[in-house]
């Protein structure tokens, strides 16, 4: 992950709560029943957690509620000092999705929400395969973020954003690595997944695979 995109999520980090929470009018949508979303993965988790993407600690804050034990991941340092000060008892690593280190405890389930969409379509696999060997049989991977349902899907999407003159969304939309469900069962059956899809709202799907 390019220092550029991490210095943009240290900025972010003052701010980012008020933007889940529906204020920002242009990101209405993308973080519609954002708190149901984060419930609903906690929901999908087993008892010892891998997450990725901490952001400031929301969704961590509902699994270490649950009793859970949580090994978060965050590249930014101000997301971090935000998710810390917010679960002091979290256990937190500088890292990302492809670069984090390796725990004591057996992983069940990895999770993360609006995040995966950063990496590449061959980030992506590349990170699948890598989560396919360290879970186990029955070990699960659940993911909450912004994907389409196919081509003409994400086509329409754009058209709809630019309408509405929702600029910057659009400009997200277009350069980040937001991809289709396909690929997505692809990468994840490649790897011996059987993976389901759920939307959540007009952007987000919920993403669960279960090793075989």
């Amino acid at each position: 992950m390019g220092r550029e995109f991490i210095e943009l999520f240290d900025e972010w980090s003052s701010s980012y709560d008020e933007t889940v929470s529906g204020d920002d009018q242009e990101y209405k949508e993308v973080f519609h029943k954002y708190d149901e979303i984060l419930e609903k993965v906690v929901s999908k988790s087993g008892s010892i957690i891998l997450e990725f993407g901490v952001g400031t600690g929301n969704l961590s804050e509902k699994l270490l509620s649950r009793g859970k034990t949580v090994f978060g991941i965050e590249p930014s340092k101000g997301m971090r000092e935000k998710a810390l000060k917010r679960n002091p008892d979290l256990t937190l690593h500088d890292g990302d999705f492809l670069s984090f280190p390796k725990f004591d405890q057996e992983i069940d389930t990895i999770v993360s929400t609006y995040a995966f969409h950063h990496l590449t379509d061959a980030e992506k696999d590349a990170a699948v395969r890598q989560y396919s060997q360290l879970l186990k049989k029955d070990g699960k991977i659940v993911f909450a973020d912004t994907a389409y349902l196919h081509e003409d899907d994400k086509k329409e999407r754009h058209e709809k954003v630019k309408s509405q003159g929702y600029l910057n969304l659009l400009k997200d939309l277009q350069t980040e690595y937001y991809t289709t469900l396909g690929v997505l069962e692809d990468i994840f059956k490649k790897y011996d997944f059987d993976v389901s899809f759920e939307k959540l709202n007009e952007y987000v799907w919920l993403m669960e695979a279960v090793k075989k």
